[in-house]
């Protein structure tokens, strides 16, 4: 199998192509973003350039900014930097049921120690679960759509609900990594459809779906996302450290392990899907000189496992029996998101005003290229 001789990105990824040196497009697109949001005394620059701004823009309301807490290492610390640039936050956290009780620990701690109020919003548990079970059950891979898109839709509605433009994400490039196309979609419209077809909710009643015309208006609003560990030397084992010291925080074991059936999706997205989600993070780090690729290398030999416990009592929460677990697991056909009505047609059809709002900083880079632009 052919790997990137810098990363760990190899040619199961669907597009992935090599330059003479065997370097793949990714590690440029990191060099690319790398010089395009410098750290160091440019960074803090940037930062407190923007904090002005956000100060400014939000001076007639209680909160200048939102950011989005889950209790993980990369949203706690977005918390403590938003505070530390003199900013005005509320932490907002989407509760969909599956928290551990180290997540509950590690927000508790860390707003109190900062004195900063966390506004939630919870699902309904039985609601919830019916969308994860129509998602188990369409056969697709994205099973942690629904979560991602609660909590997108969450943050928005609190921004728009505290008079806030600016909604801070505690996503890093540099050790989360570029997520490959191919490897994963969610649009509201998908959400839908999939629970239309495998019998999810045919109406929302406390799930927050993102429907495309709320999120029109958000972006018309310019209610922007911004990332600002982009500008900061981020390096994930000094931050654990500094908030396990300054708050009594705790390591949670993994990557987005805060969530109890992250280690569930791993090993579904790995065993059914061939998708190895390690090779984010890991690469990146890789990349960002934080972890050598030897030892990454190394380490994608470990077996991705899952504990059975949480296996079992995710199935029996979503009410699946052993039969149908296993089916979903080998017979179930695979399915993407080109099996279902989706936004991706309309965004790429709209694509000159999504460059627009792009460039106008209303909807990040991101976005524009995953959605907008025709694969």
């Amino acid at each position: 199998m052919t790997r990137c001789t810098r990363c760990l990105y190899d040619e199961s990824i669907p597009g992935i192509t090599f330059d003479a040196a065997g370097v793949c497009q990714y590690c440029h697109l990191h060099d690319e973003l790398d010089a395009a949001y410098p750290v160091g005394d440019a960074g803090l620059a940037h930062l407190h350039k923007l904090a002005e701004r956000i100060t400014w823009d939000g001076q007639a309301h209680d909160f200048d900014c939102i950011v989005g807490l889950s209790g993980g290492c990369d949203s706690s610390y977005t918390l403590l930097l938003a505070k530390e640039l003199g900013l005005r936050p509320a932490a907002v956290h989407f509760d969909n049921g599956w928290n551990t009780d180290t997540a509950e620990h590690n927000m508790k701690v860390v707003t109190e120690g900062l004195n900063v109020p966390l506004f939630r919003h919870t699902v309904d548990r039985d609601e919830f679960d019916s969308i994860n079970r129509a998602f188990l059950l369409s056969g697709t891979r994205d099973f942690e759509a629904p979560t991602d898109i609660g909590l997108t839709t969450t943050l928005y509605r609190y921004a728009e609900q505290l008079g806030v433009k600016y909604i801070f994400n505690g996503h890093s490039f540099r050790t989360e990594g570029i997520a490959p196309l191919g490897w994963s979609y969610m649009d509201g419209r998908y959400i839908a459809d999939v629970c239309k077809k495998f019998g999810g909710p045919t109406e929302f009643d406390t799930f927050p779906n993102l429907w495309l015309r709320d999120f029109v208006r958000w972006s018309l609003k310019g209610i922007k996302r911004i990332r600002p560990l982009y500008y900061v030397n981020y390096n994930k084992e000094n931050v654990k450290e500094l908030l396990s010291e300054r708050f009594g925080w705790r390591w949670y074991g993994g990557h987005h392990k805060e969530s109890q059936i992250t280690d569930f999706f791993m090993w579904m997205a790995y065993h059914r899907w061939g998708i190895d989600f390690r090779l984010l993070g890991w690469s990146a780090l890789v990349r960002s000189g934080q972890m050598t690729r030897e030892l990454a290398l190394m380490r994608l030999d470990e077996y991705i496992d899952v504990d059975q416990d949480t296996l079992v009592r995710l199935f029996e929460r979503l009410g699946l029996t052993s039969t149908e677990s296993q089916a979903f697991m080998w017979d179930t056909p695979k399915r993407t998101e080109r099996d279902f009505a989706t936004y991706k047609r309309t965004f790429e059809l709209t694509r000159p005003f999504w460059w627009a709002m792009f460039k106008t900083g209303k909807v990040p880079e991101s976005f524009y290229r995953k959605y907008c632009v025709r694969q």
